[in-house]
């Protein structure tokens, strides 16, 4: 609970992705939790700083990566004044993600430079608006690690698979002319909706929760401005959703995909993708995540397995052969009004990471390091391992 009054301050940045300046003081606020005597590698891509930490003075292939994002969604502006109201701590960010990062946060501090083995703690400021600057940055910098644990909240379940994400456009083009005439004209906003019934009676929205692809009509616009004229053009954005068992998406390159929604589409309509990013998934019997579910069960949780359904930068791992899972603490209401975070899952929280930590050591015989003339402590008898094939 000595987490709690740092938590209330680092909720009281307001860092969104409007506001650079507050997400680099977030940055600071947490390399500052983690103190001197370690090796902080800071990466920036369009304009969203983050940061690599980690023991020693070269950066070694991780056996275990810690990622946390400092980022938030917006809102008002009670919700960055943090409040407690018995175990909860309520405000934004809480559940998403600032507590569970500074728990990673303080449990790297206090592990990192005694393990027989190398960690890191990825701290990045983007993950609301994509993650592609952070996370991905920092992979395509050359950043590996066998196993990722990303402290989004999951009350220490843990989450090894989430479903891909899709961002397309469907465009209609018509033929424009006076509103009192509609006959001389060609109204692609008609199109359009009759292109967006077509996706959405092929992919039906969801009235209850399902493991299947879902698609978000998420804005619909023309450029024409006026009410007496006939639209010659209109613009559909869905946000897709789907799981690695729909072969539709899963697998399939942006013209495929796009090739597809097209064909779900009347005359005068084509779509477009913009992004297009696997599901991710990690081994449900790989030994890291067995491990991870003993230490939750350890401290009195189930440790399920889960599946979710928002994307989240576990993908960009999955993308380069690296098993990473969703672990973090409880609570509820992400990106609402009354977004809380349970104070009673952060201790447990703390003390399963940190048996996890050990567990791998014992596990793997790894005995002691040896301290090379660089500065970097290697495991001695033991072979630099690879990146774990999901």
């Amino acid at each position: 609970m000595d987490l709690v009054p740092l938590a209330e301050r680092l909720l009281g940045i307001r860092s969104t992705a409007d506001r650079p300046d507050e997400l680099r003081r977030a940055l600071d606020f947490v390399l500052d939790v983690v103190g001197p005597g370690f090796t902080v590698e800071r990466f920036e891509a369009g304009g969203k700083p983050s940061a690599l930490v980690y023991a020693g003075g070269r950066r070694p292939h991780f056996r275990v990566i810690f990622n946390a994002h400092l980022d938030v969604v917006p809102g008002a502006d009670d919700q960055f004044l943090p409040r407690r109201d018995g175990d909860r701590l309520i405000g934004r960010g809480t559940q998403d993600m600032k507590l569970s990062a500074l728990v990673l946060a303080s449990v790297f501090r206090d592990m990192a430079a005694r393990l027989p083995y190398p960690i890191g703690l990825q701290l990045v400021t983007d993950e609301e608006v994509g993650g592609r600057h952070g996370t991905l940055h920092q992979l395509e910098q050359g950043v590996t690690g066998s196993f990722v644990v990303i402290g989004e909240h999951s009350a220490l379940r843990v989450v090894n698979e989430s479903k891909g994400l899709i961002t397309a456009r469907l465009h209609a083009v018509g033929r424009a002319a006076h509103g009192a005439y509609p006959w001389l004209g060609d109204n692609a906003l008609l199109k359009l909706m009759r292109a967006v019934d077509g996706v959405l009676t092929a992919y039906p929205v969801a009235t209850a929760e399902a493991w299947r692809t879902t698609v978000n009509v998420a804005r619909v616009s023309s450029g024409n401005q006026a009410l007496n004229q006939v639209p010659a053009d209109g613009t559909a954005w869905l946000d897709i959703r789907f799981p690695p068992q729909d072969s539709d998406f899963a697998g399939r390159t942006c013209d495929e995909i796009a090739a597809h929604l097209t064909a779900l589409c009347p005359p005068g309509v084509t779509a477009a993708v913009d992004h297009a990013e696997p599901p991710h998934r990690a081994d449900p019997a790989g030994v890291d995540v067995l491990a991870l579910q003993r230490a939750a069960r350890a401290q009195g949780y189930s440790g399920e397995l889960l599946r979710k359904h928002g994307a989240a930068d576990s993908r960009f791992f999955f993308q380069r052969g690296m098993d990473a899972v969703i672990f973090g603490v409880g609570g509820d209401g992400q990106h609402g009004a009354d977004e809380y975070a349970d104070l009673t899952t952060v201790e447990p929280y703390r003390r399963a990471l940190t048996a996890f930590l050990e567990g791998i050591a014992e596990r793997e015989g790894i005995a002691k390091r040896v301290a090379e003339p660089d500065g970097i402590a290697e495991a001695e008898g033991v072979e630099p391992e690879g990146i774990a094939n999901p």
